[in-house]
């Protein structure tokens, strides 16, 4: 399993914080848009069908997480806000925790 990922010549691991900048397109117009959330997992083995995981905590305090595939064109950037040193490949366990544990559990230096 991979606990990290090659894009544009920038590396990005299971755990950091994220922003992913991508376009979208309703009827005639074109917007872009911003997700900053925790790298949850990556899948896929070649380039061609690598795809993110990355999960945020709304305003209202709901868990949204967007699955984006990095080979799609409508991907226009990442950059990595936070990094961790997680030793796992998936952090699927931070789905039951709230912000504040969350942040002990990642963030803390170990």
């Amino acid at each position: 399993m991979a606990r990290s990922f090659k894009y544009k010549e920038k590396i990005f691991s299971v755990g950091d914080t994220i922003n992913v900048e991508y376009r979208i397109k309703e009827g005639g117009k074109e917007r872009k848009q911003k997700f900053t959330g925790i790298l949850l997992s990556i899948k896929g083995g070649s380039e061609l069908n690598r795809m993110i995981t990355v999960r945020k905590i709304s305003k209202a305090g709901i868990g949204v997480e967007k699955i984006i595939p990095l080979s799609s064109p409508n991907v226009l950037d990442i950059k990595t806000i936070k990094e961790t040193s997680s030793k796992k490949s998936k952090i699927y366990y931070i789905r039951n925790l709230s912000q504040q544990a969350v942040r002990a559990k990642i963030y803390s230096k170990k």
